[in-house]
């Protein structure tokens, strides 16, 4: 008999006997599990928004995001005039919304909009990209961002530094949470892009050692009132 019959033989003697589920023992203790909510295998929230507020805060800057809680829209714009300043934006990019309308009409830049045209090249030598979000989630520090609610496709990703405005109203405990929302808000009609951003673009394929901006912003930051 060759090697390879001798390979097939065993898958098939493998396959005659039934094995249980990954993680369970017999096949109730795997149907019993299933049947749990997901929560149950996620990392706990607190149920208040102060304890929300101070998880969301404290996985995001473990990540080595830069979160500020600001009182008001004029704190935000004071915020990015002061980030604008030391990194010496020349240009920004944003899109339409109700709080990226009053923060960029204040930054004094040239400012590239990608609801409409826009020049790709353009956007790539803007120094920051200003968006809204859906949502902010305590459980893992995210940042829930959707073609619809963050300009697009390219905003959030092709300029160095990415800005997220939010509200506190904004802050959902945990993934399932924010899974729900986008079921309520888009129905059947989900966005074309869907994306958890947690931290700033990173990569430790080389050696593990952690580099940013490996293919994305080197820098996150997010305001929220």
């Amino acid at each position: 008999m060759t090697e390879r019959e001798n390979i097939l033989a065993r898958v098939r003697e493998a396959l005659r006997n039934p094995a249980p589920r990954p993680g369970a023992h017999d096949e109730s203790h795997a149907t019993e599990a299933l049947e749990q909510p997901i929560s149950r295998w996620l990392p706990k929230v607190g149920n208040s928004f102060e304890e929300r507020l101070a998880l969301f805060k404290s996985n995001a800057e473990g990540l080595k995001a830069v979160f500020h809680m600001v009182k008001d829209q004029e704190e935000m714009v004071a915020r990015l005039g002061t980030i604008r300043d030391a990194e010496g934006w020349k240009r920004a990019a944003t899109h339409k919304g109700q709080l990226t309308d009053a923060v960029a009409a204040k930054l004094g830049l040239p400012t590239i909009l990608t609801d409409a045209g826009y020049d790709v090249n353009s956007l790539e030598q803007s120094g920051v990209g200003i968006t809204e979000c859906d949502a902010l989630i305590a459980q893992t520090g995210s940042v829930l961002v959707t073609s619809k609610s963050a300009g697009g496709r390219a905003l959030s990703v092709l300029p160095p530094h990415h800005v997220v405005l939010a509200r506190k109203e904004q802050l959902l405990a945990d993934l399932p949470g924010a899974f729900e929302l986008l079921t309520k808000r888009y129905g059947t009609s989900y966005p074309s892009f869907i994306s958890f951003i947690t931290g700033p673009s990173r990569t430790g394929d080389i050696e593990r050692i952690l580099v940013l901006g490996a293919h994305g912003p080197k820098k996150l930051t997010i305001l929220c009132f």
